[in-house]
């Protein structure tokens, strides 16, 4: 072949694939008709895209196709292919869904949609538009695996094409691909796709620090080119004479797992020990096992650094024996044994159940992970509020460094480290978590927070009448634990409060001689629609936590005109006539202290659980933080002749001389008002600031005192302090 790269064409130092070379890589394992079928959907994808084009400069559907070539090297079925190639048409294109379906079938339309964002609705924030799509993804690969695994490579020839991004960017998507998409492709045991990802977010995301890292490497490279030659041969002559198959093959250590090795552990380069690592592909598990002993014989192993994955895989079925040897020269080096098929599903994972039909058993063991990680996916989006909190729990699964523990009966549990008999409980089945009260660790009770660690046998206590703590929150580690707990918490919490919120409107509707059996339902929902909730128990438990007033709701279900002036139901330790508040009668009013509102100024009320009223001058700018709850604004104005003191806030600018503050206080105190705080800062020797809160009456009684002290010889300005 004259072409190095294997039917493909260069642009721009990034492999550009043409959909005539795809259709030849799919003869080595696709039928004709299912070529034709891969042919006809890039006839449509690359209709929808005519003139659109990347930032490359590019046709579009070269995109597409790449992505294509990524899962045909993956061997995935023809329908996943044509999906791929028509990843985007939804989101990008004015094709809908149904035009899908109807032009191939339902389930390649259903892989387009699961990959494609949700760009059509309004979301407050990128985060949480981010959010959202992701688990939109996510649940559409719990009934379809095949939906992660085109995004994984949609995600990957994103960023191999990354460098024409704006720097911000660039830089967002690759904290996305190293925060989201390698730890799943890790989750889901896809190894070589995991290491690209990696590699390319790390030089994206911290360029300076990968090529650091690189060069360092490289030259650690250079001055132990032959001892990787020798380690090699070495190994490679005990093989045979020992007469076992197999291959041995040198390779340096991945840079992120290195620069996260660095990072984690605290280490400079030179104290990262297995830079230089080995792996032995022998032909049968006996031979794993008996090349340990040999690799052992021939170079002394480091204490503690034995890892046995074949008898306990990792959570993405994972196998093969890892230690850690000192080579030649005292210098550490990792050796990784396992058979040719652990091999494949190393590289491969999940999708090893499309490539070898050979390993089926080990596909079966890898697609069985894959399926409990789904499940819990699913089990976590019933118990949370919104995408963000789902996507935190998601991240927490996703970087799991393992701890293995057993059952009483025997079963092995794969829990991330520093997992708590809790985080267990719940691995087992939610019912277990939710009512466990006890465990015992090895025979010996232990309390719930204890942490396991590796070989532990774990029986746990349950019962009935229990539930969960919102204590619990505060040790356990795992997404699947956290969601469940905040779930009992949430609906144990809204039942209450509908309970609460029920007694205290039906409190109030005895005052206005009704009851809560004797409204229409025409009333009930003219005020649910009114407040914009969905059900009765919403406005119920709202009453209750304090996010509507249960004076203000009977009155309107009593059919009551909330009008300035009425004042019937006014309490006694509220001076009458202080204010007049549209609606609010009866209910306690506070002042704000970041605006200090007195009378003559212009004022709006905001309800806020647990301080009833709270007045703000109406250009008070924590009042942007209202502007999303225009229900919970309320009309407000003086009365008339108001009574009473309010505190406000002045700043007085004097020469800094002896006296200045007393002579200032003692003026204030002429003008009948009181000094409830002053502070006082030096500004540069010549000139100080004092800022006092004071007690007026009105407005007209401030201008009186600002007047007064702005007369003092040493006064250069006062001003008063609004927000």
């Amino acid at each position: 072949m004259s072409n190095p790269l294997g039917l493909l064409e260069k642009t721009q130092d990034v492999p550009r694939f043409l959909i005539s070379d795809l259709c030849a890589y799919l003869e080595v394992y696709l039928t004709p008709e299912h070529i034709r079928e891969v042919y006809r959907a890039y006839l449509f994808g690359a209709e929808a895209h005519v003139g659109q084009h990347r930032k490359t400069g590019e046709p579009y559907i070269y995109h597409p196709v790449a992505v294509a070539r990524i899962l045909a090297e993956m061997r995935m079925d023809h329908k996943c292919l044509m999906a791929a190639i028509l990843h985007d048409v939804i989101e990008d294109t004015p094709t809908a869904k149904e035009q899908l379906a109807e032009t191939f079938d339902s389930e390649i339309a259903e892989l387009v949609d699961g990959v494609s964002k949700l760009s059509k609705i309004d979301f407050n924030s990128q985060a949480e538009a981010q959010a959202a799509s992701l688990r939109k993804m996510l649940l559409a690969m719990t009934k379809d695996i095949r939906v992660i695994l085109i995004k994984l490579a949609d995600r990957l020839h994103n960023m191999r094409t990354l460098g024409v991004m704006r720097p911000d960017k660039s830089r967002r998507i690759a904290k996305e691909t190293l925060d989201i998409f390698a730890p799943i492709a890790n989750r889901l045991g896809i190894n070589s796709m995991r290491l690209e990802l990696e590699e390319l977010g790390f030089a994206a995301y911290w360029p300076m620090r990968y090529r650091a890292l690189k060069s360092a490497v490289t030259d650690a490279r250079g001055h132990h080119r032959e001892l990787v030659e020798n380690v090699e041969k070495a190994i490679g002559v005990r093989l045979e004479q020992e007469g076992f198959q197999g291959e041995v093959f040198g390779r340096q250590k991945h840079l992120y797992s290195i620069y996260k090795k660095m990072v984690v552990k605290k280490l400079s380069f030179s104290e990262v020990v297995d830079v230089f690592a080995f792996r032995l592909v022998v032909d049968s598990v006996d031979t794993c096992y008996r090349m340990l002993g040999v690799v052992h014989n021939l170079y002394k192993p480091m204490p503690g650094r034995f890892k046995d994955y074949i008898a306990i895989p990792k959570a993405n079925g994972y196998q093969s024996l890892h230690t850690v040897l000192f080579g030649p020269q005292g210098i550490p080096i990792e050796i990784q044994i396992r058979t040719e098929e652990m091999d494949k599903l190393a590289e491969s994972g999940i999708a090893a159940h499309w490539m070898y039909k050979t390993g089926e058993a080990s596909g079966q063991w890898v697609k069985s992970r894959a399926s409990d990680w789904l499940q819990n996916l699913l089990e976590m989006q019933q118990g949370v509020g919104d995408s963000v909190e789902f996507l935190e729990h998601v991240k927490v699964d996703l970087f799991p460094d393992e701890v293995y523990v057993f059952t009483p009966r025997g079963r092995i549990m794969v829990l991330p480290k520093g997992a708590t008999v809790v985080d267990f409980a719940y691995s087992v089945h939610t019912d277990v978590g939710n009512t466990c009260v006890a465990a015992r660790v090895d025979r010996r009770l232990v309390p719930l927070r204890t942490r396991l660690h590796n070989g532990q046998t774990v029986e746990i206590i349950n019962s009935e009448t229990a539930g969960p703590s919102p204590a619990w929150l505060n040790f356990v580690v795992t997404g699947k634990a956290r969601a469940n707990i905040r779930s009992y918490l949430k609906n144990l919490q809204t039942q209450e409060a509908v309970s609460l919120g029920r007694r205290l409107l039906e409190r109030e509707l005895n005052l206005l001689s009704l009851k809560m059996d004797d409204l229409a339902e025409e009333q009930i929902e003219q005020i649910i629609q009114e407040f914009r909730l969905d059900s009765l128990d919403m406005l119920l438990a709202d009453i209750a936590l304090g996010n509507h007033m249960p004076q203000l709701v009977a009155r309107r279900l009593a059919g009551e005109e909330l009008s300035p002036g009425s004042e019937s139901s006014q309490p006694e330790d509220q001076a009458a006539g202080v204010l007049a508040i549209k609606g609010t009668e009866g209910m306690v009013v506070n002042f704000a202290n970041c605006c200090r509102p007195i009378p003559g100024d212009a004022i709006v009320g905001v309800f806020n659980p647990g301080k009833g009223i709270v007045i703000h001058q109406q250009g008070c700018r924590n009042l942007g933080d209202y502007k999303k709850h225009g229900h919970k604004w309320i009309e407000a104005e003086w009365e008339g002749d108001v009574q009473g003191e309010f505190s406000t806030k002045v700043r007085v600018e004097s020469n800094n001389q002896r006296g200045v503050l007393a002579s200032v206080a003692s003026v204030i105190s002429q003008q009948e008002s009181n000094i409830e705080h002053v502070g006082s800062e030096e500004r540069d020797g010549l000139s100080s600031t004092m800022v006092f809160v004071i007690t007026v009456k009105n407005r007209r009684h401030l201008a009186r005192i600002m007047r007064q002290v702005r007369s003092l010889p040493s006064v250069m300005r006062i001003a008063r302090v609004r927000y």
